[in-house]
């Protein structure tokens, strides 16, 4: 079980979930949601015009038409899905691992700092100065070449 709870916290595993549930389940869902509600509200600042909020640049040409108003839903339908995807996913996994990392005792990551492998190999550098019996070199010092 260890296993595959490692297994489903690894972050391609997840980025790969989140990808296909909001492509597959929230589609016809926002879609319907916009299509429904929010574009016919929209479609009420076209005023009497019975294309709500779209014109044709070109009177009798049907290909001309510009569609405000289905790019306001597809803008609104974005950022629903965008919302859903936040607080129904991300957060809640970024604070399971945030408690996961605590429970094990492990400390925070730090997204600003430096990577650990960074952080290793600067303690190593500082550790072999010092037994050369050299001074430690400034944070971010590189050491001088060895002849």
């Amino acid at each position: 079980m260890k296993g595959f709870k490692e297994f489903i916290m690894q972050g391609n595993v997840l980025d790969l979930a989140v990808g296909v549930v909001i492509g597959g389940a929230f589609t016809a869902l926002i879609g319907a949601f916009v299509d429904n509600l929010i574009q016919p509200v929209i479609n009420v600042f076209g005023g009497t015009n019975v294309d709500g909020l779209s014109f044709k640049i070109i009177g009798a040409n049907e290909a001309t038409r510009m569609d405000i108003g289905a790019l306001l839903s597809a803008i609104i339908a974005f950022l629903i899905t965008a919302a859903v995807v936040y607080f129904v996913f991300v957060l809640p996994v970024t604070n399971a691992r945030a408690f996961d990392r605590k429970r094990r005792g492990l400390p925070e990551e730090d997204e600003g700092g430096a990577p650990e492998d960074v952080v290793l190999l600067t303690e190593i550098r500082d550790l072999l100065s010092a037994q050369r019996g050299g001074t430690t070199p400034a944070q971010g010092d590189a050491l001088p070449p060895q002849v």
